[in-house]
């Protein structure tokens, strides 16, 4: 008899191969890359981990990797809806720029003014994402092509919010929404002056992971949700409407995606400009990859790429390319999508002879059933007869 423990212990050990694999993978072809370069394939690795030893240093991990996060959980939603939500990076924008103006042009106490702008900034996001999904309902329109198309127009809507004419207010040569009322600044965890403040929304992120988990885990939408996404068939079987869950999922994913610039926003800038932190939502795609849509993997995710952001500052001083850390971001998503790829194809295989296995083992039972209870039989007949 095969023991249970065994083969949760094998799947547990399968899920995190993939991630392990993808990470030892991408820094041998990073150091590679250095090695052919004719630099040093280890010390620029040894100069970005002792950064990681610094305290402000760690604080400023901790307070980008909240964002990452946030944005991974949205494009992890769609992903569950077996759905590519690639507009993150325009969702997330244009949502922080509605709650910077929001948060220029109305005062209310904290306790209304912060809720306001979280509302606001999840409105948008869900609104700029549920257009994507409309026309994937109604017209078939991929999402990844409506997405993407979405995430330039975006950029022009954003352009247009922040003119003089507009919201905009000028500040040098930088355009910015004004800053905001201090009512909606999320209040921090100071750490002193030397080291730096805590973004307060970290918080949010931590308890936006639970929630994520708890909806997808303990809830029938979430049942619906994955099921829909592994077959839209059978969930339509069972009275769920595909089309219903692909636009609840990316009006979902977009709420979400709004959130991601919160962060940034409320704990430090207080104001969007064209220097408002980008690309965090391609970043995001990378994450949800490498932490596999889980909550505490993509958290795990997150952390590692705001460490490559931050920690690859100083190579710059040391004779080395910053650009090191966008290299090894690059070799980690060819490496995770390998990698997976490989663990699942071997993990298949040994499910496959696992239940071969045990479908020999009944064979043999079954073979062995008649012969046994002949053999009773006889034995009874004996103990009749004397």
């Amino acid at each position: 008899m095969n023991n249970p423990k065994r083969w949760d212990s094998e799947r547990i050990l399968l899920a995190a191969a993939g991630p392990v694999i993808a990470l030892v993978v991408a820094f041998a072809l990073t150091s590679l890359v250095l090695l052919a370069s004719g630099e040093n394939p280890v010390e620029p690795f040894s100069i970005m981990f002792e950064q990681a030893t610094f305290s402000d240093v760690q604080v400023l991990i901790i307070n980008d990797a909240a964002g990452l996060y946030i944005g991974a959980l949205a494009v992890a939603i769609g992903f569950r809806m077996n759905l590519f939500n690639i507009g993150v990076e325009g969702q997330y924008r244009l949502a922080a720029c509605v709650a910077a103006i929001v948060g220029a042009h109305i005062a209310f106490p904290a306790f209304l003014q912060i809720p306001l702008l979280i509302l606001s900034a999840a409105v948008t996001g869900a609104l700029w994402a549920g257009i994507a999904g409309v026309l994937k309902v109604t017209r078939g329109v991929s999402e990844v092509v409506s997405t993407i198309m979405l995430n330039s127009i975006a950029a022009s809507v954003i352009a247009y919010l922040t003119l003089e004419d507009a919201f905009g207010v000028a500040v040098g040569n930088n355009r910015t929404t004004g800053e905001m009322d201090k009512a909606g600044w999320f209040p921090g965890i100071n750490l002193g002056d030397t080291v730096g403040t805590v973004y307060g929304f970290v918080v949010v992120a931590v308890l936006l992971g639970i929630v994520y988990w708890v909806m997808l885990n303990r809830t029938r939408f979430g049942f619906d949700l994955r099921a829909s996404g592994a077959s839209e068939s059978a969930a339509a079987a069972s009275g769920v409407s595909a089309k219903k869950m692909v636009l609840t999922a990316m009006l979902l994913s977009g709420a979400v995606a709004g959130l991601a610039g919160l962060p940034t926003l409320l704990g430090s800038t207080h104001t969007f400009s064209d220097s408002f932190p980008a690309s965090l939502g391609f970043n995001a795609i990378t994450v949800a990859l490498l932490g596999r849509n889980s909550p505490a993997g993509m958290a795990l995710a997150s952390l590692l790429l705001s460490w490559l952001f931050n920690a690859a500052d100083p190579l710059d001083l040391q004779g080395y390319s910053s650009e090191i850390a966008t290299i090894m971001q690059g070799l980690i998503v060819i490496a995770v999508v390998v990698s997976y790829e490989s663990v699942r194809v071997w993990g298949t295989r040994r499910q496959q002879s696992r239940v071969g296995a045990e479908l020999a083992a009944g064979h043999v039972l079954a073979t062995a059933g008649p012969d046994d209870s002949d053999d009773n039989n006889d034995t009874k007949k004996e103990v009749a007869a004397r």
